[in-house]
């Protein structure tokens, strides 16, 4: 349990890294094509921050337990609940 805490406060430390310093990661990795083709201009930085909030979220859900119930579900039994 403390080794999972201990990912947790890494995990949502780096997406938080990524939504408030956004600009300091694309200078870093560049512009990624896809997120401007999909996005439009801009679209890299658009890209960091959803990419750094679906990192904190999804670590708080596994953080909490609840991703290990919502995952099975789309994986086995097309979405039932696993018992």
């Amino acid at each position: 349990m403390f080794g999972k805490i201990i990912w947790a406060i890494i995990l949502i430390a780096s997406g938080l890294g990524l939504v408030v310093k956004t600009k300091r990661v694309k200078d870093f990795t560049g512009s990624f094509s896809f997120a401007e083709k999909w996005f439009g201009m801009g679209g890299t930085y658009t890209f960091l921050k959803l990419l750094g909030l679906a990192l904190m979220i999804g670590t708080f859900l596994w953080l909490t337990g609840t991703l290990d119930r919502i995952v099975p579900g789309f994986i086995t039994n097309q979405g039932m609940p696993v018992e």
